[in-house]
């Protein structure tokens, strides 16, 4: 049985891009350190994170043309911890290794090096392509092991399975996208005779669907006959992209995530006509809902518009289908799809604020790294400046 603790996944609030321009340094650090303060940590710990922040906005401002930092809070039930993750387009670094040595430091920077600047942080992660960017991030939680996520004494906080990155459109300030997740870890039905069963309303064939819609996916549309569900520990997952930009698309994101987080449901079908109440009265949006099942090796995906869904290897990639409609207004009958987990493999989704002219080949080693790396260098591939940009990973030791 797959080992998925409340650690597993995190409550996560993007909170501020900084973008690139001479003042980056002061800015995001004075920034850092007021959220730092404002969530409970110390003040050696704040000294810590501003002196981190600072080390990585002057090598962004130095050595790159377009770059900008995130400030954001993870929490769990008991604690919480500020991160910042650096995105930038180039020149990237050849060497990461050599570049994590203590003693290398690039000039103009504090000369604290990225080693140290990783030691001072609960969890760092940083990938590179020579030439085209890097994404680094670095997460800090209060210095009482016992408070951080999944640590023990003299190990650092477990890695969450699930993590995503929103961006508002140029010019905005709260972004339409949102995402969420949370843990299955209980039975999934137990009024029932078959406590790990679960089926959706039975399904009638919807007569304005093309009876070849399943055949536009490289994933395997599920019968139309009930669908059962393992009893296993799974990991749910939600993306929102609300209609439009602005302050009422991003009202659209926030009722998503309160109405999945609120939600029994346990089946993406299930979750979906949840969320299709919930944002009655909004704009509505765009929708998927995944359910990872380690165990038996299976993602589920149910999606309601344009939300791209796909499971990636180092080598390929698989889409997984959504069908038309809009979330909270008219939706057609819903379809869930399922598709394999090689052991490994991610699952990503992203709203259309990325174009999918991507390919994991192309991005030797990402595989390697945390979702909330992957995340940021998908981000930085694929997003667009002219729409919200959501996208959220999840990979774990499956």
């Amino acid at each position: 049985m797959t080992a998925l603790t409340t650690s597993a996944v995190l409550d996560c609030e993007d909170v501020a891009w900084f973008r690139h321009d001479d003042a980056l340094p002061a800015t995001a650090r004075g920034a850092a350190a007021s959220l730092a303060r404002r969530i409970g940590l110390d003040d050696q710990r704040v000294a810590e994170i501003s002196l981190a922040v600072s080390e990585a906005a002057t090598n962004l401002r130095r050595h790159t043309a377009d770059g900008a930092i995130l400030l954001r809070v993870l929490r769990t039930a008991t604690s919480a911890a500020l991160e910042f993750v650096s995105v930038d387009n180039g020149p990237g670094m050849a060497d990461v290794t050599a570049s994590m040595s203590d003693g290398t430091s690039t000039a103009g920077t504090l000369g604290i090096g990225l080693g140290a600047l990783a030691r001072l942080a609960d969890t760092f992660d940083i990938h590179s392509l020579p030439g085209r960017g890097t994404v680094m991030a670095a997460r800090f939680w209060p210095r009482d092991a016992a408070a951080r996520a999944g640590a023990t004494a003299g190990t650092r906080a477990a890695e969450p399975v699930v993590s995503g990155i929103t961006r508002p459109i140029s010019g905005e300030e709260s972004c339409g996208d949102g995402w969420c997740a949370r843990l299955d870890t209980g039975p999934v039905n137990p009024g029932s005779a078959n406590p790990a069963a679960v089926a959706p309303a039975p399904r009638r064939e919807n007569p304005l669907l093309p009876l070849e819609w399943a055949d536009r996916s490289t994933s395997r549309r599920l019968p139309a006959e009930p669908l059962t569900v393992t009893g296993d520990p799974a990991v749910l997952v939600m993306l929102c992209d609300g209609l439009g930009h602005g302050p009422l698309a991003a009202l659209v994101a926030a009722k998503a995530i309160a109405a999945f987080r609120a939600t029994s449901a346990r089946h993406p079908e299930a979750i979906i006509r949840d969320l299709h109440l919930a944002l009655r009265g909004t704009r509505g949006g765009a929708v998927a809902v995944a359910r990872i099942e380690p165990d038996a090796g299976r993602v589920l995906l149910c999606g309601v518009g344009n939300v791209s869904g796909f499971v990636i290897t180092p080598e390929h990639r698989t889409t997984l289908m959504s069908t038309p409609g809009i979330v909270g207004h008219q939706m057609r009958t819903l379809r869930t799809f399922e598709q394999p987990l090689p052991p490994g493999a991610a699952l990503v989704l992203h709203s259309d604020g990325l174009t999918e002219r991507w390919s994991p080949e192309s991005m030797p080693g990402l595989l390697q790294h945390s979702p909330t790396v992957i995340a940021g260098q998908l981000l930085r591939e694929a997003a667009v400046r002219r729409d919200d940009a959501g996208i959220v990973v999840a990979k774990g030791s499956w």
